[in-house]
């Protein structure tokens, strides 16, 4: 019979390899959440001249890791245009994910840019912006709401309703990501139309109010030296814009 000594060491060596085993295990699971090159999708020979031409002032890449979508991700692009966001996430999720492209009416540029074999699992979706009842709509892992919240202070959106529907899209622990041209504080939700601009506190307000929880929130798109009085469209300088991150709990 082994002395009990001896027996203690072995057993305690033996759990030692096992935690080590456990250990390796998880960091194995994690990996693939922080291996994404998204610098290589953004490269992509394939995208237009166009989209690479937005690229420098859209900052793709930093905008991408920030949000960290991962292939076989359900993914709801709000207001999405002409496609340039919508596209960067089909990729970005694919292969096995789906992309929803939510359009308050149909877009010709849209239509155009769904031909393209990097669009083959994006749908689009024509629905107003306050009512996601769709059946698809629903246990969605990303939301994406990327420089249109504001037209929503102006147009015959009830935002309250909106943010609640977004919310029951996600499924539990879903992200959702907002980014925005920033007016000043007192500005608040009275410029959208004017100047194509919100300020971030109300609209990360309004998000928290339908049960979000802030997780994040990038500065790369920030230009302090933006007075935010112009219209973001016409701006003597950078626009500054905020990008936010929620979490559904």
């Amino acid at each position: 019979m082994m002395p009990s000594s001896l027996a203690k060491a072995c057993f305690a060596a033996c759990r030692a390899a096992l935690a080590g085993v456990a250990v390796v295990t998880a960091l194995t699971v994690a990996v693939p959440a922080q291996a994404a090159d998204y610098a290589a999708l953004v490269a992509a020979s394939d995208r237009s001249a166009a989209d690479r031409q937005a690229d420098a002032k859209r900052h793709p890449v930093e905008l991408l890791e920030f949000i960290a979508p991962q292939p076989g991700w359900r993914v709801l692009d709000m207001a999405a245009g002409a496609g340039y966001s919508t596209e960067l996430l089909a990729r970005a999720v694919a292969p096995g994910g789906k992309v929803f492209a939510q359009h308050s009416r149909p877009s010709d540029k849209f239509g155009e840019r769904k031909a393209s074999p990097a669009m083959a699992d994006v749908e689009d979706v024509i629905t107003p912006f306050d009512d996601l009842s769709r059946p698809a709509l629903h246990d969605l892992d990303l939301v994406t709401f990327l420089f249109g919240y504001h037209d929503t202070t102006f147009l015959e959106v009830d935002r309250a309703r909106m943010d609640t529907a977004l919310f029951d899209a996600l499924k539990p622990g879903g992200i959702l990501v907002v980014a925005d041209y920033s007016a000043r504080p007192e500005d608040g939700a009275t410029v959208g139309k004017s100047l194509h601009r919100i300020a971030e506190a109300t609209l990360r307000a309004e998000i928290e109010a339908a049960g979000f929880r802030l997780v994040g929130a990038g500065d790369f798109l920030r230009h302090p030296e933006d007075a935010r009085t112009a219209t973001s469209s016409n701006n003597p300088t950078p626009v500054d814009a905020f990008v936010l991150k929620f979490r559904k709990p």
